[in-house]
């Protein structure tokens, strides 16, 4: 069974379901909602914005983890060689840091308003951070 979240960024509005593959993913992540952050544009992944989490643990390590995002995909990477982040892939998009390729959870899939991604992605980067709301929908 899946859970339906609503996702706002920027004048953008998302609605992602949680996927069954990373249930202590989302468990925990169920328990932060509503979830405010600001979303930036990859560094290295290509096509992708990013929530850099820093040293937050999530107290979850990987379960359904790859590198290899499709458009609309969020993942989560509980930290290691890197910081602990999110990331939405809006287009070709490969999970990588300055360290190298990293792999995330993938906990949740945007279903609706996926063809406003790559809208969203574009304006995150020449517009720089956008404010992003996870709340249930």
């Amino acid at each position: 069974m899946t859970t339906r979240i609503r996702i706002r960024a920027a004048e953008y509005t998302f609605i992602a379901e949680t996927h069954p593959d990373a249930p202590q993913t989302v468990a925990a992540f169920m328990k932060l909602l509503p979830y405010k952050q600001k979303l930036i544009h990859v560094r290295w992944s290509g096509e992708g914005c990013w929530i850099p989490l820093g040293e937050f643990q999530l107290g979850v390590g990987f379960e359904n983890h790859t590198s290899h995002p499709s458009v609309g995909d969020i993942l989560f990477y509980p930290g290691g060689y890197s910081e602990t982040e999110i990331i939405m892939a809006y287009g070709s998009c490969m999970f990588a840091s300055k360290m190298g390729q990293l792999a995330g959870n993938h906990f949740l899939t945007i279903v609706e308003g996926k063809e406003n991604l790559r809208a969203l992605g574009v304006k995150t980067l020449w517009e720089g951070a956008q404010d992003i709301v996870f709340e249930l929908a």
